[in-house]
């Protein structure tokens, strides 16, 4: 244990450093030109990397290097609280992610003058949570129950299905649909392993086929993008990924010696299938299709206008009515047989605060490097990749996405905020445009399973886990055993056929 925290320090100082290494031009330099990273906000967070112009040539410089602790801070904690003082952890993890987010908060509003970052904060964790909350509390009314034996080849059944329908109700919502059945399946035999591939598969590589899978791939449609662009460019490599990783799930699964006798407390299976609460489904099928309700994009939304930007809380009221009314509708059989609780819905609330209020300088400051003259000239479909990859599992990956979709095209002589651009961008008008853009939606979907925090619905997967009695890794643990063993030598391959000796 103590060689894991050993390996963990070392890997955040090594992250910590990297920040610093590509940062120091950019930060208290009042000499320094400011780049203005303005975009028309679509939704689930976009715009954390907004640095406004006129409050930075105000006050004379941006975010401090420093101001990159408390995230990092906040990372470890969740690495190590479980781990180390879990009895503290768990009792006052909502108070530690909130002092963190109001010392980066503060330090914005009080010494940088610079309101802009923290209202888009603001603004893109209530979008954020509304939809979570939203899918977490309709599907928990949802009873899927198959009553079958659980053979590996059922299990990367499920598994396939589930990867297929992310991209049908997003990511989130075929994981709260479907982890809580894929326990119950497994209940005699369950395995940390079962939840980490669930992870991999329907939380987030799975939704990379359309816009409505992850939220990277909605902001990118929302900028210009066609809906089918990712279908018809992804295919392939999610294809090879999910194949690779269903060949690697069902190697585990059938190394799972697991008791399969049938006894009192589990009963032989009956083989059907069943569905309790179905009418969830009008309130999930509302939920997704508010996502498409964004006032940037429909004008007859009212909204308020912020700087050229509209907000508008319509979406996140009707995702919140839904929850609240698909709660109090639901089916209590189909709540009970889920063990439903809000808990884990509590515990991504609070988590999220504070990766939202803290990952601002650190957005900022990759973000200001990427658009500069020194980061366009290293920008090719390689960096891109590996770039918006490595930070998708750390950062958000909506804004990590669209920060360096930015920059690709801005080093094409391009511009994110001209419609017309993103569409030839995508079409292929630009010197490599089309592999760029490919680059960077494959990586911000297929990165964000790295860690618990790359993408919303891993950590409420956790939760729910844990929840009810399953024992997982720790954050780091996720990490050491897990995913870079089994995804990093995979996205190498996905690097080495489809970006490495493309031209």
């Amino acid at each position: 244990m103590m060689s894991t925290f050993k390996s963990f320090v070392l890997v955040a100082l090594l992250c910590i450093g990297g920040v610093f290494c590509v940062m120091p031009a950019y930060a208290g330099d009042g000499d320094q030109d400011k780049t203005e990273i303005t975009q028309d906000d679509a939704a689930h967070g976009e715009d954390h990397a907004t640095a406004t112009e006129e409050h930075g040539e105000a006050h004379g410089h941006g975010p401090a290097t420093w101001s990159v602790f408390p995230f990092a801070l906040l990372l470890i904690m969740i690495a190590t609280g479980p781990l180390f003082y879990e009895h503290f952890w768990h009792k006052h993890y909502p108070k530690v992610a909130m002092i963190l987010a109001a010392i980066v908060v503060s330090y914005y509003l009080f010494f940088l003058r610079n309101e802009h970052s923290p209202v888009h904060a603001f603004f893109e964790y209530v979008q954020f949570i509304a939809l979570l909350t939203g899918l977490f509390v309709a599907s928990g009314g949802i009873m899927i129950i198959v009553d079958k034996e659980a053979k590996p080849l059922t299990n990367v059944i499920i598994l396939a299905i589930g990867a297929v329908i992310s991209n049908i109700i997003g990511t989130t919502g075929a994981s709260m649909l479907l982890i809580r059945p894929f326990i119950r399946l497994n209940r005699n035999r369950i395995k940390s392993y079962h939840i980490i591939f669930f992870i991999f598969l329907v939380s987030n590589i799975g939704g990379s086929l359309t816009p409505i899978g992850d939220p990277p791939l909605f902001l990118g449609f929302l900028k210009g993008v066609p809906f089918f662009w990712t279908l018809f460019n992804n295919i392939v490599p999610w294809v090879m990924a999910v194949i690779l990783l269903l060949g690697m799930f069902y190697l585990f699964d059938r190394s799972n010696k697991a008791d399969y006798s049938f006894g009192e407390d589990v009963p032989e299976p009956t083989g059907k299938i069943g569905l309790r609460g179905s009418r969830n489904f009008i309130w999930l099928a509302i939920i997704v299709g508010a996502v498409f309700l964004d006032p940037n994009v429909f004008p007859w939304i009212p909204g308020i206008d912020y700087h050229g930007q509209t907000f508008s809380f319509i979406r996140e009221i009707i995702m919140l009515a839904c929850a609240y009314f698909s709660y109090k509708m639901a089916d209590k059989q189909a709540l009970s047989g889920n063990d439903f609780s809000f808990e884990p819905i509590r515990e991504v609330a609070f988590i999220f605060i504070g990766i939202f209020g803290t990952m601002m300088p650190a957005l900022e400051l990759v973000s200001a490097f990427a658009q500069s003259e020194e980061g366009a000239g290293i920008i090719s479909h390689n960096t891109l990749y590996w770039g918006t990859g490595l930070l998708s599992g750390f950062l958000d990956n909506a804004p990590t996405y669209i920060n360096f979709l930015t920059a690709a095209m801005a080093s094409a002589g391009a511009s994110i905020n001209n419609l017309s651009d993103v569409i030839a961008f995508s079409q292929g008008m630009f010197p490599d445009s089309i592999l760029d853009l490919k680059a960077i939606s494959v990586a911000a979907v297929f990165f964000g399973a790295m860690t618990y925090i790359g993408n919303g619905p891993n950590f409420m997967v956790k939760s729910i886990a844990e929840q009810v009695g399953i024992k997982m890794p720790s954050f780091f643990g996720y990490m050491i055993r897990f995913s870079i063993p089994l995804l990093v030598p995979i996205f190498v391959i996905i690097w080495l056929v489809f970006f490495a000796f493309a031209v």
